[in-house]
């Protein structure tokens, strides 16, 4: 389906790409019960661009188009992926100086039975992870797979949340209880994104990541409240204990990043596989806060 999105452009580097306002594609992928991961690919239609090979299903973006429902929608034209089941996790941005490609990360909770829904897809196959450079890529998808590769996994944010609202003079001594609710509130907000990452957490530019908020102490019974999107959990004990015990347990389809400046505890969230960040990064990636 055509839209103001569709045509030429030429970007710093002298190249020529499709997509007057850049483009976005989708890597959707399903991890199984044992373990193992699958990517969705599309052959493209003999007919097109790079005709016959493999990548991501997406195109060109149109005006004033965010690049993940622009990759949703491209990926729904072509083929007959549900996409409302994608969990979107992250995004990679390539910029070529003046035209930008987005790779849009995102699980799907069951492998459908995918098909060709447009003339641009000549196939629609789920790929083990494995045996996805096998296939004949797309050169662009064959250069950005190496690093997307390593993108294919959620980001579990863990809030030490006494050491995050302690690193606040809003009066927090005074109701615990209640800075720490402030907070969770604010949280909440990072289900619109968060950047700054290493890459060597994920690879991706912006992340989109479940948020668990450990409560201590009095400010435990906000635990038994309403909370946006997230979770708030209340440690019996320690936090940092309950911290450590949460990061601890196997998850291969996350990584888990634990928010806090307590030196103790960094070293222990580390030794336990995770990786940590502070309360400074944090609260720079609410809105208003930076």
């Amino acid at each position: 389906m055509g839209g103001d999105g569709d045509g030429w452009a030429r970007c710093a580097r002298g190249h020529t790409h499709w997509g007057r306002f850049g483009a976005s594609g989708l890597l959707a992928y399903h991890r199984d019960r044992d373990g193992e991961v699958w990517i969705l690919l599309q052959q493209r239609a003999w007919w097109g661009i790079g005709g016959g090979t493999w990548g991501m299903f997406g195109g060109a973006l149109n005006s004033h188009e965010d690049p993940v429902p622009g990759a949703l929608r491209e990926t729904a034209e072509e083929c007959t992926l549900d996409t409302r089941s994608v969990r979107v996790q992250g995004i990679r941005v390539e910029d070529h100086g003046g035209w930008q490609f987005a790779s849009i990360v995102g699980a799907v909770p069951e492998k459908q039975d995918v098909r060709p829904a447009s003339r641009e897809t000549r196939k629609a196959a789920w790929v083990r992870l494995g045996e996805v450079e096998d296939k004949k890529l797309f050169p662009p998808f064959a250069a950005s797979w190496p690093v997307l590769r390593n993108a294919l996994k959620r980001l579990v944010l863990v809030v030490d949340a006494a050491n995050v609202v302690g690193a606040r003079a809003d009066g927090w001594w005074k109701d615990r209880a209640g800075a720490n609710a402030r907070l969770r509130d604010e949280l909440a907000a990072l289900k619109e994104g968060v950047s700054g990452l290493p890459e060597d957490v994920l690879p991706l530019d912006t992340c989109f990541p479940e948020v668990v908020m450990v409560v201590e102490g009095a400010a435990g019974r906000i635990a038994d409240e309403p909370a946006d999107g997230m979770r708030v959990v209340a440690a019996s004990g320690s936090g940092d204990d309950q911290i450590v015990d949460l990061v601890s347990r196997p998850d291969p389809g996350a990584v888990y990043v634990v928010v806090t400046a307590d030196r103790e505890l960094r070293a222990r969230s580390r030794a336990a596989g995770a990786s940590v960040a502070g309360p400074r990064w944090l609260l720079g990636c609410l809105p208003g806060k930076a």
